[in-house]
């Protein structure tokens, strides 16, 4: 089966929104061996929306639109959709039932033009909205098939996952499986050619990387028969890549660094605490988006100042005078002091220029100090990171000391062990 995803909405088209419904839907079509070959934007133009349609079924026999399912006048995507797979519509009053019950729960009156959304194709597979009043549908003419959904994606994902998946499963010949293995500290060439003949001699399962962020990923993809035998590929295709690049990897369930982290942390139950100057607290940031981190996570310090590093840290104005701030001494004595102060078993410690200005030839912006103390074991990591972004200086400070801290803590061992 082939797809085309087309995004409705004006909006769209003046960036006022960023489309994010066509990189999930792509995502979710892959996994269920539908080949996605485009995707299309069309503001609220009836006709322009019609000759979208046409096009895109040309090459073909899936369309899965967004958008265009609201209330008012310029919501037209259902009513052009009805029109071109050759349907009527009619009142469907499960639907009016469930629009008025939404309306009724908020204690807000609902004006004539929501029954609009109730008029669905007779021939329709429809779809519930338990998150808005738009009900979606899938419609079916002869080869060719339409789902359409609604355009939030609070309201488009779940109706997905709940109604359009089990839809489309039903009719996929085929099933595909793939896993994303995340790595961090090696480059997207290197990861390549690590993997030079794997990659040059595959077919299935197939293996690609990219890069994202200062990490890397590859994705193993196999399309068979059954989920079965397309996760069997992958599984074995899985166990000869992480014979190779196996140190690198931090995750194969796709997760983020901070989330590995977070869980590994609250896992062994390993009190931490952190202090930072140039990324300015963006670490405990990132830690704090994790649920349940406050079993672990005892205190962060943002030292930015020299005088804050002595006053808060302990730092000896000394080391500051004959080191500097941005040294492997300091860094160490930020951790150091901040793991005396606080009782945590870990704690990680960052300092660098991170620019675009305050460099010398000595220190050039990017340079970056990471120390990390944990149960009497030490350890200073330095970053020299090239170009004077500021926010990607940070970033990938930030990145590296999560890197440092799960290492530390499975004591540099494959972290999928």
């Amino acid at each position: 089966m082939k797809a085309s995803i087309i995004s409705v909405g004006t909006e769209l088209l003046f960036g006022q929104i960023t489309n994010t419904n066509t990189v999930y839907l792509s995502g979710q079509l892959q996994l269920l061996g539908i080949d996605v070959l485009y995707h299309y934007t069309v503001g609220d133009n009836p006709e322009r929306l019609r000759r979208m349609l046409r096009l895109a079924y040309e090459d073909c026999d899936l369309v899965i639109t967004t958008g265009g399912l609201g209330p008012t006048q310029d919501d037209l995507t259902k009513e052009i959709l009805t029109e071109e797979l050759h349907d009527s519509p009619v009142l469907d009053r499960a639907s009016l039932d469930a629009i008025e019950g939404f309306f009724k729960h908020f204690g807000r009156p609902m004006t004539e033009n929501n029954k609009k959304q109730a008029y669905l194709p007779s021939r329709a597979v429809i779809f519930a909205n338990a998150n808005g009043t738009a009900p979606g549908f899938a419609l079916e003419d002869g080869a060719r098939i339409a789902i359409c959904l609604p355009g939030p994606p609070r309201e488009m994902k779940p109706m997905f996952e709940n109604d359009a998946r089990p839809f489309l499963a039903a009719k996929s010949q085929s099933a595909i499986y793939y896993k994303l293995l995340r790595t961090f500290g090696i480059g997207e060439s290197a990861l390549e050619t690590a993997l030079e003949d794997l990659i040059g001699a595959q077919t299935d399962p197939t293996l690609a990387t990219y890069a994202k962020e200062g990490e890397c990923s590859l994705r193993i993809a196999s399309k068979r028969a059954t989920e079965a035998e397309a996760r069997a590929a992958v599984e074995e295709m899985e166990r000869t890549v992480l014979a190779r690049i196996g140190g690198y990897v931090f995750s194969d369930e796709d997760e983020d660094l901070a989330q590995v982290v977070a869980r590994k942390l609250i896992e062994k139950d390993i009190s931490f605490s952190c202090a930072e100057s140039c990324t300015g607290g963006m670490f405990a940031a990132e830690m704090t988006e994790i649920p349940g981190i406050s079993a672990v996570f005892e205190r962060g310090i943002v030292a930015y100042g020299n005088r804050a590093k002595t006053e808060e840290l302990g730092v000896s104005p000394e080391l500051l005078e004959k080191h500097g701030a941005v040294s492997a001494e300091c860094a160490l004595a930020m951790a150091r002091g901040l793991r005396e102060r606080t009782d945590s078993r870990l704690a990680i410690s960052v300092t660098g220029i991170a620019g675009p200005g305050g460099g010398t030839p000595e220190k050039p912006v990017g340079l970056t100090y990471i120390a990390c103390a944990f149960d009497g074991e030490e350890r200073v990591k330095e970053l020299r990171m090239r170009g004077a972004s500021r926010y990607r200086n940070r970033r990938h400070a930030v990145l590296s000391m999560l890197s440092v801290v799960l290492r530390m803590i499975d004591r540099y061992g494959n972290i999928l062990q």
